[in-house]
């Protein structure tokens, strides 16, 4: 079986994705999968910021942001994610109930379970929980796209670029966090080797799980 993240261009149809993006009544398959995707995503997230050996590139991105207007992190995230959001009237991109979930479920994950999540004093098991929320984060990332309920303001300008390039999802997902991340250094955010690993992790993880899970389902004939 051939793995090759770099053929990925686009989320497949599978069993669980909905006909329409756009709609108040999808599927309860559907639903499912976009939930059980989500949470995966928010536990992928929390492990990388419980491992504490350096927050995700939109996070360096909103520090940096913060320094120079004196708002606060999260004023900053919203910020960020409302300019995000903006840009995909110019990448048309249709949004969805996964839109609006994305930022629901992901959040109530994290608070819910980090304070359960060990913080190991040994540097190298850190960073292997750290190299494992990111995988994670990426295989929560694909179950949920796939269900075609709308994504989230940040993969959504991934999959608008893509669209629009014709290029790799894994080459598309890491040139986005790559640029977020020096944008923020620049900016004066601090990236550690969790960031890395994020942003140049993260596009090859979601392409793989993408594949892994078409291999599995098959995908639907195209409509």
């Amino acid at each position: 079986m051939k793995f090759d993240i770099f053929k990925i261009k686009a989320i497949p149809r599978l069993f669980w994705s909905s006909p329409k993006t756009l709609t108040i009544k999808p599927p309860i398959v559907s639903f499912a999968f976009l939930i059980l995707g989500l949470i995966i995503f928010g536990l992928g997230e929390a492990l990388l910021i419980a491992a504490g050996v350096g927050v995700s590139p939109w996070t360096v991105f909103a520090q940096g942001a913060s320094i120079h207007t004196g708002w606060s992190i999260g004023v900053s995230t919203a910020v960020i994610s409302s300019i995000v959001l903006f840009l995909w009237v110019f990448l048309k991109q249709t949004p969805g109930l996964g839109t609006i979930f994305n930022i629901i479920i992901i959040s109530i994950v994290l608070d819910l379970s980090l304070p359960y999540l060990p913080n190991f004093e040994t540097f190298s098991l850190n960073i292997l929980m750290a190299a494992s929320g990111v995988f994670i984060t990426g295989f929560g990332g694909a179950i949920y796209l796939i269900a075609n309920l709308g994504p989230g303001p940040r993969d959504g300008v991934m999959t608008g670029l893509q669209r629009i390039t014709d290029y790799p999802i894994a080459i598309v997902r890491g040139s986005i966090e790559v640029t977020v991340v020096v944008l923020g250094a620049l900016l004066g955010g601090v990236a550690g080797i969790g960031t890395l690993f994020f942003a140049f992790g993260i596009g090859p993880s979601l392409a793989l799980s993408i594949l892994v899970l078409t291999k599995l389902f098959g995908p639907k004939v195209n409509e």
